[in-house]
């Protein structure tokens, strides 16, 4: 039980540190160079923890396995990252901007799991959708 319940509680204390720091960063702040330093403090960190876990000896040959969706998951979280400081400057407040992004995200991974990874969609799926979307008007009302 505790397999499933230990990275859950490290996603959800990581977004909340994630987006308090998003809404706390100031405004006069350039994002990309925000961004630049935080990358490289996450890449430093990623490389010790990589060598660590892996062993010196095999960097290489765990390294050569890395194949597009590395490259493809930067651009995303840039994205990711760009939007959210792009959220918070526009005025959304955290409460409503985690949720609306959120709802959003799960219906579109609805449609993504079904299209691309032939998932089943059920009908108490399609009435969630149903009722998230219509939480989105009233958070927004």
């Amino acid at each position: 039980m505790w397999n499933l319940i230990w990275p859950i509680l490290i996603v959800i204390l990581s977004n909340t540190f994630y987006n308090i720091c998003m809404k706390s960063m100031p405004s006069d702040v350039n994002p990309f160079g925000a961004l630049m330093i935080t990358y490289l403090v996450a890449a430093i960190i990623s490389a010790i923890i990589f060598v660590y876990v892996v062993g010196p000896s095999n960097v290489g040959v765990e390294i050569s396995k890395i194949n597009w969706t590395s490259i493809v998951l930067a651009l995303a979280i840039v994205g990711l990252e760009v939007g959210y400081v792009f959220v918070y400057r526009a005025g959304w407040t955290v409460s409503t901007a985690t949720v609306v992004a959120n709802i959003g995200l799960a219906c579109v991974l609805i449609l993504v799991g079904y299209f691309l990874y032939k998932e089943n969609v059920s009908i108490n799926q399609i009435v969630g959708i149903i009722v998230c979307m219509f939480g989105l008007v009233l958070i927004n009302l």
